[in-house]
């Protein structure tokens, strides 16, 4: 039996506990998660470091998943943009039974292999793709039809699951093995499983930005202001990163539309925006290559 299914043998009387000891079982069994993810720090280095080169060419992540990990992968994608600006066409996710079982469970949709990669080849994959391939079981037929339609034409597959010894495991390039164990709630894997799986996604598309240059030192330098909440970071972040007033951060952004490299290097080097914006672009978006 997988690990994930087997019944956990502890509080084998969860059903019985009083609410405090309850929500402290399910805590203390979550904080697992991030012990399983540790334990996986050199695998999760290597996908970053053969992803990075992939995605720098001009490829695209695309996450495939089924329920609670197929979900992940959408939120995962979505917050691309608004935080890195990473175009909506290069981070896409699909998921067992259509974006629908994003609010609607599609059960059955999951073990339909043919389905998996039928999906996975109307987006055209293309070498230098990174398919980030995520299931808590590590054999999801949808899944794993993903996988085989990927590997046909040689784009890099990352597999994310929680059981050792599964066909995603074995077929994919590089493996990420999150050994969570059995839930507190026995097959529950939206609890410890999904998180550990949301912690990975977090890492693994988090050091890829950096990696592009996304954050200068550990600023979010290329988020999107899309609400006054984020204008408002784009002058903070500024000013944090440039010592200037906030009068002369915002100044600066509003020449820029507030993109905060091109502000950084306008008051660090006393250019304007066009200037700023055409040294940012011989040095690939680097802020720190520019400046120097």
């Amino acid at each position: 039996m997988l690990k994930t299914e087997t019944p956990s043998t502890q509080h084998t009387q969860l059903d019985l506990y009083p609410v405090e000891d309850l929500v402290d079982a399910l805590i203390d069994d979550q904080a697992q998660a991030a012990h399983a993810v540790k334990a996986a720090a050199a695998s999760i280095s290597a996908a970053v470091a053969a992803m990075a080169p992939r995605i720098a060419a001009g490829g695209r992540l695309i996450y495939v998943g089924a329920g609670t990990s197929g979900r992940l992968g959408i939120l995962d994608s979505a917050e691309l943009y608004p935080t890195f600006s990473w175009p909506h066409e290069r981070a896409v996710a699909l998921l067992a039974g259509g974006l629908g079982a994003m609010f609607e469970a599609v059960e059955g949709a999951e073990d339909d292999l043919s389905r998996g990669a039928a999906d996975l080849r109307l987006l055209y994959p293309a070498y230098n793709d990174v398919i980030l391939l995520v299931a808590a079981s590590g054999g999801t037929p949808y899944v794993l039809g993903a996988m085989q339609a990927a590997r046909t034409i040689g784009a890099l597959t990352v597999a994310i699951v929680n059981n050792a010894g599964t066909p995603l495991l074995g077929g994919c390039d590089l493996g990420i093995l999150l050994d969570t164990g059995p839930e507190v709630i026995s097959g529950s894997t939206r609890l410890k499983a999904g998180t550990a799986q949301k912690i990975v996604l977090n890492t693994l598309s988090t050091a890829l930005m950096v990696r592009l240059h996304k954050v200068y030192g550990n600023l979010m330098v290329d988020l999107q202001a899309t609400n006054a909440k984020l204008t408002e970071r784009t002058v903070r972040l500024t000013m944090h990163a440039t010592g200037a007033d906030a009068d002369a951060a915002r100044a600066a952004l509003e020449q820029c539309q507030h993109q905060v490299k091109v502000a950084i290097l306008m008051l660090l080097k006393n250019q304007g925006a066009d200037q700023a914006q055409a040294l940012l672009d011989q040095h690939d978006g680097n802020v720190r290559a520019a400046l120097q």
